[in-house]
C-alpha cells in the first residue's frame, strides 16, 4: 500500500514517548562531553548543560503547540513545511533528516567505542579504507537497531523504556554514592579566570546533548491522545534531562578531584570506580561494580540514542516523501509490521555511509549544527501559523508568553551555531543549499502545498510590498499537474463553471480550483482579524464546502479558497498565476461582479498578458449534447478543438465544425481545409459543416439554432479599436439561444498589437471569412481582459 493517505498505528504511549525524547537525549554527551566542559569553565560546566536546556525548552514549548496542532508523522519538518512553504520545508527536512543520520552514526560510533574497551576488535581494510574496530561494532550495531526499527514501533518503544529506566537507575546509582562523597567546597572557585567568556562557546559544545526532544513529535502520528501525551512527553523529556545533567555534574564535580575530570573523555567512568571503590560488601570492593555500572551505562546511551533517533529519522524520510519533497515511493507500508520499511532502509544505509566514511567529531557536530537549524525555523513556523490563523489551526496546547517564547528560542538557536567549528558550519551551509536547490530543481514541480506564509502574503498581494509577492511566487510549487481555476461569484449558481472545469480536469488528469472571490469596498480592510472579514471567509467556507462535494462526486479532485479583494476581476488574474493555472473557467454576464466593466481593465491590457488559456462561458444552462465549433484557423480555434474533443471524450458529445466562405466558388478550397484542420485536431469524427454565404454572424446564428453549445475562438482586436467600437459585447452571444464558450490561449502580444490589434483583426466576422489562417470569428473580441465586459 502506498499513497498520501497512508496510515502509521497509534502504538506509541505517553511513557514510550518521553522515553524515546529521554533515550535520544541521554547518550555520548553525558559520558564524554563533561571532561571537555570542565577543562574550558570549570565547575560552570553544569551551567552550560542548564543554559541549553533552557535554550531547547523554548523550542520544546514551541514544538508542543505544533505538534497538538497537526499530529503528523515528520514532526519539525512537516511543521515547517506547512508554515514556511515546501523550500523551507525541504532545507528542513533534509537538515533533520541527515542530521538525525550523523547523530545516529555518532552514537553507533560511540557504542563501539565502548564495546570494543570491554572485548576488544581488529581493524578492517576493505581496499583502500581501514575499518577501525569502533567502526566495526558500531556497525553491526546499526544493522541491528535498523532491524528493530524495521520491525514496528511498539517494539521499539517497549525496547526504548527498558533501555532508559535501566540508565536512569545506573546514573541515579552513581549520584547517590556522589551525594555521599560530595564536597561543595571542591566546586570553588565556581568562576575560574577566563570561564565567563567561555560559557556560550560550551553551551554550544554541549547542546548536542539536547537533540531529542522535537524528534518525539516525528512519531506524533503514532501516539495515543498526541493532545494530551505529546506535549508531556516533549517539555518533560527536555526538563527531566536537564535536571539529571545537572545533578549529575555538580555531584560529579563536587565528588572528585577537578583534575580527574578534566580534559578527560573517560572521567565518568573512572570517577565511578574511584568512589564506589570506597565501599566493599561481604569483603569485596565495589570499585570495579561502578566501573562496569557506568561503562554499562556508556553502552546503553549510546545504543538508546542510536534506537531513538533511528526511528525519528526514518518518519522525517516517510514525510518528505508524502509531500513530494523526495519521491513518494518511500511511503510505501510495510503489509505485516505497519512500518514505512523502504524509508527506514534508505535511512540505515546513510547511518552505514556516514560511519564508513566519517570521524566522530565530525558526526555529533555536524548533527548539532542542523539541528539548530532546523529549531530556529521550528520557532519562526509557530509564530507564521499564530499570525496567518489558518482555519484547520486549533492546537491543544498554547505557548505561554507569545510571542517571546518563539521569537527567543528562534534568536537562540541560530546565535549558538556561531560557536561551532567553522568548517562544520561550512559543511552545513553546504547542505542548505544543496536543499534549496533540491527543491527548486526536483521537487517545485512535483510538491503541491504553498505553504501558510507565502498564501499569506499573495492574498494580501496588494497591500504587500512587490519583493514579498515576488519573493512568495518565486518560491511556491511549479507544480506540473494540471490545474484548472474556477473563480466564482456564487457558489450556489456556479455548478455549470464547475461542471465544464471538472471535464478538463479529468482530460488532463488534473485537478479543479474552486476560489470564491468576494469583493468588498475600499474602504474595508482586508485584515482577518477584522470582524467583518472573519463573517464573510467563515460564510464563503461553508458554501464552497458544499461546493465541493457537489463536484467531486464527478471523480475530480477539487480544492476550494476564498479569496476577499477590492478587486474582483483583477483577483482572477492573481488567482490564475499565484496557482500556476493552465486553464482558467469563468463565467461572463450580469450576475458576476467582474462583468460590471471598470476603467482600469483597458489600461491593465497595455503590460499584461494573459497569464494561461481562458474560457469564458456565457451561461444559459450548460448542455454539452451537440457542439457547435466554427473555426477559420489560429491559435485561439486551436483551444476551442482541444475543449470540444475533451467533451467529446469524456460526456460523449456530438461535434460539429463550421467554416464560412464568401461564395459557393470557394466551397472547395473551405471543404479542403476544414477537413485538413478537423484532422490535424483529432476531430475526424465530426461532422463538417460549410456556408457560403460570407456573414458569419449570420451562419453561427443558424447553425446555433441546431446545437445546445457553441465554442468560440477568440479574436485580437485592439484597445483603442475596442474603446472606438464604445462596447466589449458580441453580436454573436446576442444573436444565439444556447450557451456560448469563449476560448482564448496564452500567448505574448506586442505593445502594438495591444493598442491596435493585428492587421487581420480589424474586421474580425469578415476577415476570418477570407483568411482561413486568421483567428477563429466572433463578433467582438475578449482578449486579455478575461474576455468580459
Amino acid at each position: 500500500m502506498s499513497g498520501s493517505d497512508d496510515e502509521l498505528a497509534k502504538d506509541l504511549g505517553l511513557l514510550s514517548a518521553i522515553t524515546i525524547g529521554i533515550g535520544t537525549m541521554i547518550g555520548a554527551g553525558i559520558f564524554v562531553l563533561p571532561g571537555t566542559a570542565v577543562a574550558d569553565v570549570g565547575p560552570l560546566a553544569a551551567a552550560t548543560f542548564v543554559i541549553g536546556g533552557v535554550t531547547a525548552m523554548f523550542t520544546a514549548l514551541s514544538a508542543s503547540e505544533l505538534g497538538t496542532a497537526m499530529p503528523k508523522s515528520g514532526g519539525a519538518y512537516f511543521y515547517i513545511n506547512r508554515a514556511l512553504g515546501p523550500l523551507f520545508g525541504s532545507i528542513s527536512g533534509w537538515a533533520n533528516w541527515l542530521g538525525l543520520a550523523f547523530a545516529s552514526s555518532f552514537y553507533m560510533y560511540g557504542f563501539g567505542e565502548y564495546v570494543n574497551q570491554l572485548v576488544g576488535a581488529p581493524a578492517l581494510a576493505l581496499g583502500p579504507l581501514t575499518v577501525t574496530a569502533a567502526q566495526t561494532i558500531g556497525l553491526v550495531g546499526a544493522v541491528l537497531f535498523i532491524a528493530v526499527n524495521y520491525v514496528g514501533a511498539k517494539e521499539t518503544g517497549g525496547l526504548q523504556i527498558i533501555i532508559v529506566v535501566t540508565l536512569l537507575a545506573i546514573l541515579a546509582a552513581f549520584t547517590v554514592v556522589g551525594l555521599l562523597n560530595a564536597d561543595m567546597d571542591s566546586l570553588q572557585p565556581i568562576v575560574q579566570d577566563g570561564a565567563m567568556g567561555e560559557v556560550l562557546p560550551v553551551t554550544a559544545l554541549v547542546f548536542v546533548s539536547y537533540l531529542g526532544f522535537v524528534q518525539i513529535t516525528s512519531v506524533a502520528e503514532e501516539i495515543k491522545n498526541p493532545g494530551r501525551n505529546l506535549p508531556l512527553a516533549v517539555i518533560g523529556s527536555v526538563a527531566i534531562v536537564t535536571v539529571v545533567y545537572a545533578l549529575f555534574l555538580l555531584v560529579l564535580l563536587a565528588a572528585v578531584p577537578t583534575d580527574l575530570v578534566s580534559g578527560n573523555d573517560t572521567a565518568v567512568v573512572e570517577a565511578a570506580q574511584l568512589l564506589f571503590g570506597q565501599y566493599e560488601v561481604f569483603g569485596y570492593n565495589l570499585g570495579l561494580l561502578g566501573w562496569g555500572m557506568l561503562l554499562f551505562g556508556g553502552l546503553l546511551a549510546t545504543a538508546s540514542s542510536a534506537n531513538a533517533s533511528i526511528l525519528s529519522s526514518s518518519r522525517i524520510n516517510f514525510a518528505m516523501g508524502r509531500e513530494k519533497i523526495i519521491s513518494p515511493s518511500v511511503n510505501e507500508i510495510h503489509p505485516r509490521f505497519g512500518t514505512p520499511f523502504k524509508s527506514i532502509l534508505i535511512t540505515g544505509t546513510l547511518i552505514v555511509v556516514f560511519l564508513l566514511f566519517g570521524n566522530i567529531e565530525l558526526l555529533s557536530t555536524a548533527g548539532s549544527v542542523l539541528h539548530l537549524i532546523v529549531y530556529g525555523l521550528l520557532n519562526i513556523a509557530l509564530i507564521v501559523m499564530r499570525e496567518a490563523e489558518p482555519a484547520d489551526y486549533d492546537p491543544d496546547f498554547e505557548v505561554p508568553l507569545y510571542p517571546f517564547v518563539p521569537i527567543i528560542g528562534a534568536i537562540s538557536s541560530f546565535a549558538l551555531i556561531a560557536y561551532i567549528e567553522p568548517v562544520v558550519i561550512g559543511l552545513s551551509a553546504a547542505l542548505v543549499v544543496f536543499a534549496g536547490l533540491w527543491y527548486l530543481l526536483y521537487s517545485r514541480t512535483r510538491v503541491e502545498n504553498t505553504g501558510v506564509f507565502a498564501n499569506w502574503i499573495l492574498d494580501r498581494s496588494e497591500e504587500m510590498p512587490d519583493a514579498a509577492v515576488t519573493a512568495a511566487s518565486a518560491a511556491s510549487p511549479a507544480n506540473d499537474e494540471y490545474t484548472v481555476v474556477v473563480p466564482v461569484s456564487n457558489p450556489r449558481t456556479e455548478s455549470d463553471l464547475l461542471e465544464l472545469a471538472s471535464v478538463l480536469a479529468k482530460a488532463n488528469d488534473g485537478v479543479v480550483q474552486a476560489v470564491h472571490i468576494v469583493e468588498v469596498p475600499d474602504q474595508t480592510p482586508l485584515r482577518e482579524g477584522s470582524e467583518h472579514i472573519q463573517r464573510i471567509d467563515a460564510e464563503s467556507q461553508a458554501l464552497m464546502e458544499q461546493v465541493r462535494e457537489d463536484t467531486e462526486t464527478l471523480d475530480v479532485p477539487v480544492e476550494v479558497r476564498t479569496v476577499v479583494s477590492h478587486r474582483s476581476f483583477e483577483e482572477v488574474f492573481d488567482v490564475a498565476r499565484r496557482e500556476d493555472a493552465d486553464t482558467v473557467v469563468m463565467g461572463w454576464g450580469p450576475s458576476r461582479s467582474w462583468s460590471a466593466g471598470r476603467a482600469e481593465r483597458p489600461l491593465d491590457e497595455l503590460t499584461h498578458n494573459l497569464p494561461c488559456d481562458f474560457l469564458v462561458l456565457n451561461d444559459r444552462g450548460l448542455e454539452p449534447d451537440r457542439v457547435l465549433v466554427p473555426t477559420a484557423g489560429g491559435p485561439d480555434s486551436d483551444l476551442s478543438a482541444d475543449v470540444a474533443r475533451y467533451l467529446r471524450d469524456q460526456v460523449g458529445s456530438e461535434i460539429t465544425l463550421l467554416h464560412v466562405v464568401d461564395d459557393e466558388s470557394d466551397r472547395a478550397d473551405g471543404e479542403a481545409f476544414l477537413t485538413e484542420w478537423a484532422a490535424d485536431h483529432g476531430l475526424e469524427d465530426a461532422t463538417i459543416q460549410l456556408d457560403t454565404s460570407g456573414d458569419i454572424e449570420d451562419a453561427i446564428a443558424t447553425a446555433s439554432a441546431r446545437h445546445s453549445l457553441v465554442i468560440l475562438g477568440a479574436t485580437e482586436r485592439g484597445l483603442l479599436s475596442r474603446l472606438v467600437r464604445g462596447s466589449l459585447a458580441s453580436d454573436v452571444l446576442e444573436d444565439v439561444d444556447c450557451s456560448v464558450i469563449l476560448a482564448e490561449k496564452s500567448h505574448d502580444r506586442s505593445i502594438r498589437q495591444r493598442l491596435f490589434g493585428s492587421s487581420s483583426d480589424s474586421e474580425p466576422l469578415e476577415a476570418a471569412s477570407s483568411a482561413p489562417d486568421s483567428s477563429t470569428p466572433t463578433a467582438s473580441d475578449d482578449s486579455d481582459d478575461g474576455h468580459s465586459d
